[in-house]
């Protein structure tokens, strides 16, 4: 679900089913509602940052286990998707998604939330990014008024209603196309034929989206084929994309040189967002380097600027596709999906809705002038020592971790693993 770089989408969909379409759309799919922000506070938006890379790298850790290839995600997406689920949530089923997502007391969620979100969305001349919450209601299924407020007021998410009893199909295609826009088309049928049926009350929606150029692009004409080793028995040829950051004067890129890996950043134009990419030192794999919230503070807090000779990527473009019940399960959070024992009263002040499927999905592309990525979630409810001088030279060509972040907050946006550039 990787391609290459210069746009960056996500998008996460929540549908409730169980025992809840009018509106088209709730708003313009480019022109996400802003969210209010009232109260917010810098160490309330860290709270949220913290909770939402947290949960980055707890995701990132269990999907590991299972995925032996590329990986790529949003868990900006996923968590803004659950966090509008959460808060219909209550009793264990809201405790038990409070301590899978790390998110804190809804009094300083909400507001901080809201800040993440219309950061996002501040308009730039440089690049595109933005972020879109949505709930789709059937139309004759009453939710809570506190419930449907809160969340248009620090969400952004607007009510819109569909008819999922007698026309699902119409109601699928709506909120897949509304997606679709929101992502520019690179997300598109997120929720899969029949996957909407008569028991369908609710969908919540978010969709992320990203295209921003390199401050510094890499030279096409430079481009060339290279072995990129997937272990190192296993060689491929890519296509290598190659940067000479001393041909131009004054560029210096933020770099560590870490025990295991080294740590480089690539801005992007607008210096708002940047990738870093998280290289493996020879004897040691992606699987060594120790991943966590407070680690990534760590890491960029010992990055300094260094002028390189030669910066080596591979291009890269892919999907990807996950269905997310098991791995949230098993991460802390069973009770959302059991239909017996789940408690969303918050939504409609019955205990009649579960969460019957998550499924995420993901697009990335990186390329000479920078990244395209778009990504999307359902969520289905129903009835140390002194280190020797850097080196001028950094060439990805072996597995690596890359990351996608709101500079100014950290907020990781998108995550992924590259194994295999191909």
């Amino acid at each position: 679900m990787v391609k290459g770089l210069s746009a960056l989408g996500a998008a996460v969909v929540v549908l409730i089913l169980a025992g809840v379409a009018l509106f088209v759309y709730p708003y313009l799919p480019l022109n996400p509602p802003r969210a209010d922000e009232t109260g917010s506070t810098q160490q309330g938006i860290q709270q949220v940052v913290v909770a939402n890379n947290q949960f980055a790298f707890e995701f990132y850790s269990n999907l590991s286990k299972s995925e032996s290839g590329n990986i790529f995600f949003s868990p900006y997406s996923i968590f803004s998707a659950l966090a509008i689920t959460y808060e219909g949530a209550r009793g264990q089923t809201a405790e038990e998604m409070k301590s899978v997502f790390h998110f804190p007391e809804s009094s300083a969620l909400r507001p901080n939330f809201a800040a993440v979100y219309n950061k996002v969305n501040a308009p730039s001349g440089e690049y595109e990014l933005r972020s879109g919450n949505a709930i789709w209601v059937q139309y004759d299924y009453p939710i809570l008024a506190n419930y449907k407020n809160n969340v248009e007021r620090y969400y952004g998410g607007k009510a819109a209603a569909l008819d999922f009893v007698k026309e699902p199909e119409k109601s699928r295609q709506t909120i897949n196309n509304f997606i679709a826009e929101q992502t520019r088309g690179k997300i598109k049928d997120i929720i899969p034929p029949g996957q909407i049926d008569e028991l369908t009350r609710l969908i919540i929606s978010n969709a992320i989206y990203f295209k921003g150029n390199w401050k510094w692009q890499f030279d096409k004409s430079q481009t060339h084929e290279g072995d990129f080793k997937i272990t190192p028995t296993n060689v491929v040829k890519v296509q290598m994309m190659l940067m000479n950051p001393t041909s131009k004067r004054g560029i210096r890129h933020n770099f560590a040189d870490l025990e295991k890996f080294q740590i480089l950043e690539l801005p992007y134009k607008g210096d708002k967002i940047s990738m870093l990419i998280l290289l493996p030192k020879q004897g040691y794999d992606v699987n060594d380097i120790d991943l966590s919230a407070e680690k990534l503070k760590e890491y960029k807090s010992k990055m300094n600027e260094m002028t390189f000779d030669i910066i080596e990527i591979p291009k890269f473009e892919f999907t990807r596709k996950y269905n997310l019940n098991n791995t949230l399960s098993s991460m802390g959070m069973p009770i959302a999906f059991d239909r017996n024992a789940a408690n969303f009263s918050g939504i409609d002040g019955t205990k009649n809705l579960s969460v019957t499927q998550i499924i995420h999905q993901a697009y990335v592309k990186v390329d000479e002038e920078g990244t395209r990525a778009a990504a999307a979630t359902i969520v289905q409810i129903g009835a140390g020592a002194a280190l020797p001088p850097p080196p001028t030279v950094f060439i990805a060509d072996h597995p690596f971790i890359f990351i996608i972040q709101e500079k100014e907050t950290g907020a990781i946006l998108f995550m992924g693993r590259i194994v295999d550039p191909r």
